[in-house]
């Protein structure tokens, strides 16, 4: 195998080796019937017949189900069949397990150098068994999500559920690839065909996340408290954590936030994503030198560009320009990285150039974007660089894209009523703009250390309505 990564060496025989792998896969078919059934988490399964159970059951069941596992459970499933497949090259489950598990390590690692690996391992699972293999396709639709390729997520999905119509787990990723292109009412569609099938934490996590993107926070919250009671295992229930955490700071609550991503991190320490919560909460909160501190220590485990798009906004805020421009340099080095792994970070790099580059270049590279897959955060990011390149009256028609339900920008976001107010205000139409820059610091006062100040000094600015003569009713 290729970068190979070795897990911890085992001796077989004895019964202290037989009783591990017992507990082994009573913990993993506990963390089935969690989510309704061990089939239903064991989805490597071809008609016919079955995998074995190996050490690296729990992990496999996490990966099957699309739940979060924890990292080392995930290097021992990856050296577990890589082992296998030395022996067993043509095992069509074994690579498919293989190239599922390679794409969890690339998002909890953000290291996209697992991507060419998962995708080599799945198509060699379906060059093995090409026909039925619904394992391999829907990993491929797991991976194009993974690299923010949406249109390929969603054929491999589809793919995927016609071999395979009633495989629940093919579900949540056509919905995050539906998401992607902005289509909230066909993730909704899959969402109610997916709860007629399935019941749990999982699913209930889904849910929550269809809710937040249609603008019902508090359905969402009540979903994720439910899947974090109902998780299986420490890394499930602190991936749930952290995403209610996300939840609670989108809405303005800092202080509910941090708690929620602490016990996230008590939970599972490699839950980074948690971290870098704890960096956004912890600035809005004041504390700037503990966000500094959390930042660090989410790049140090998952270099996302975001978070370095992010850090070194909170810089420039500190008045620390040096430290900035450190980040800033160290996202476009990652962006570099990402694209060489096939993933599609022009998102972030377009929301960059266009506060802190070129606003030109984000244009073009957001335009790109948009045409390949229109979701909600792409209008906004596209509209707020056009403003910021002095297209203003064109950049209002993708500001009210990302921010009017009936347009699909049902998600209550501060940064993009924020975008919206700003792109309003230099149009001259100040009635609408006093109204969203409102909405913005309503939903969270402390959206960005950056741009929440700017967007109390442009409300400011604007002034209160100006008095008018109350017309007189005929009568009176």
């Amino acid at each position: 195998m290729e970068n190979q990564q070795e897990g911890p060496e085992r001796q077989d025989g004895g019964p202290e080796r037989r009783g591990r792998v017992r507990r082994v896969v009573t913990a993993a078919v506990a963390g089935c019937a969690v989510l309704g059934g061990v089939s239903a988490l064991l989805p490597w399964e071809w008609p016919g017949g079955a995998s074995a159970p190996s050490p690296g059951a729990p992990a496999l069941a996490a990966v099957g189900a699309g739940v979060p596992a924890a990292l080392p459970d995930l290097a021992e499933l990856v050296a577990e069949r890589e082992r296998r497949l030395r022996a067993h090259p043509e095992d069509a489950a074994s690579w498919a397990v293989l190239g599922a598990a390679y794409v969890e390590q690339g998002r909890r690692l953000a290291d996209p150098a697992y991507y060419p690996r998962a995708e080599r391992a799945l198509r060699r699972s379906l060059a093995v068994r090409p026909k039925r293999n619904t394992p391999a396709l829907a990993g491929l639709a797991a991976l194009a999500n993974a690299r923010r390729d949406f249109p390929g997520a969603r054929r491999w999905g589809e793919a995927a559920l016609a071999a395979q119509p009633r495989r629940w787990a093919t579900y949540p990723l056509l919905i995050e690839a539906c998401t992607g292109l902005g289509e909230h009412r066909a993730a909704e569609r899959m969402l109610e065909r997916l709860r007629e099938l399935r019941s749990g934490p999982a699913v209930l996590a889904r849910a929550a996340a269809v809710y937040r993107d249609s603008g019902r926070r508090e359905d969402a919250a009540a979903a994720l408290a439910d899947a974090a009671a109902g998780a299986g295992t420490p890394a499930e229930r602190a991936a749930y954590l952290e995403r209610a955490g996300q939840l609670a700071f989108e809405r303005g609550d800092p202080e509910v936030a941090l708690r929620h991503f602490e016990e996230a991190v008590r939970l599972d320490p490699d839950q980074r994503a948690a971290r870098a919560g704890q960096g956004r909460a912890l600035a809005a909160l004041g504390r700037t030198a503990a966000a500094v501190r959390a930042y660090r220590a989410a790049l140090d485990g998952q270099p996302r560009p975001e978070y370095a798009l992010e850090l070194g906004e909170l810089y420039e805020a500190l008045g620390r320009p040096e430290a900035a421009r450190e980040q800033y340099r160290l996202l476009r080095q990652r962006v570099r990285t990402a694209a060489a792994g096939g993933a599609d970070e022009e998102l972030v790099l377009g929301r960059f150039e266009a506060d802190h580059g070129d606003p030109r270049a984000a244009v073009r590279r957001l335009r790109a974007e948009w045409r390949r897959q229109p979701g909600t955060d792409v209008a906004d990011a596209l509209g707020w660089a056009l403003h910021r390149a002095g297209r203003s009256e064109e950049a209002l028609w993708f500001a009210r894209r990302a921010t009017e339900e009936e347009r699909g920008g049902a998600v209550r976001s501060a940064a993009h009523m924020y975008h919206r107010g700003v792109i309003e205000r230099a149009l001259e139409r100040y009635g609408a703009a006093r109204r969203h820059l409102a909405e913005a610091l309503r939903i969270n006062p402390e959206f960005s250390p950056l741009h929440a100040p700017l967007a109390r000094a442009a409300r400011e600015a604007l002034g209160e309505p100006p008095d008018e003569d109350v017309p007189e009713m005929e009568g009176q």
